[in-house]
């Protein structure tokens, strides 16, 4: 068992480094976002140090990944996500990610109703972009009243008054990135 230890303990360096240097980060800058200087983080990564909880914390946090792949830990038990809904606006919505911060995706279901609800703009930090998968969307977004059709999408900041809903009663499936204020979701071609 202990050799076991061993060998996992032994792979995180490398693991950091590759992790670090994925995401252009001089030991410098890691060291100004985990607070971790940049001599035990040099000692880390070559296996100088051995890693510790109270290291391997704000590594994860800062490189937004698992402590579980910072350490190589082999995958277990059942490997399906069981998703909780949000039921919220006569709206369902899944939640598609798990850590806290930044942009979170959604599955965004609006259930279908007899007549087409009427528009009740909100406003609220941040910034949305809707992947319409199924339905047709209407979204209201401060003065304009668009209809999205399936393969559509749209990205608008919230703080704008807006309302999403179904434009013909029928049920709507979207794709939802939400993201605090000022990020905007980027798609390259």
């Amino acid at each position: 068992m202990a050799d076991e230890t061993d060998e996992v303990l032994e792979a995180v360096g490398p693991r950091l480094r590759v992790l670090r240097k994925h995401r252009g980060l001089t030991l410098a800058e890691l060291s100004a976002a985990t607070g971790i200087s940049e001599s035990t983080l040099s000692r880390l990564e070559s296996g100088g140090r051995r890693p510790t909880l109270e290291l391997l914390l704000p590594l994860a946090r800062v490189h937004g990944v698992p402590l579980d792949d910072l350490v190589g830990a082999p995958r277990t038990g059942d490997p399906r996500i069981h998703l909780e809904p949000i039921h919220r606006h006569g709206m369902t919505f899944l939640p598609l990610t798990r850590r806290a911060g930044g942009v979170q995706a959604f599955k965004m279901l609006i259930p279908s109703r007899p007549e087409p609800a009427e528009p009740t703009p909100q406003t609220h930090g941040g910034y949305e972009w809707v992947y319409v998968l199924n339905g047709r969307l209407r979204l209201v977004v401060g003065d304009r009243d668009l209809v999205l059709p399936p393969g559509e999408a749209a990205e608008f900041d919230t703080a704008l008054p807006h309302w999403l809903g179904s434009a013909d009663g029928r049920v709507v499936e979207t794709l939802v990135l939400f993201g605090p204020q000022g990020e905007r979701a980027h798609v390259r071609r």
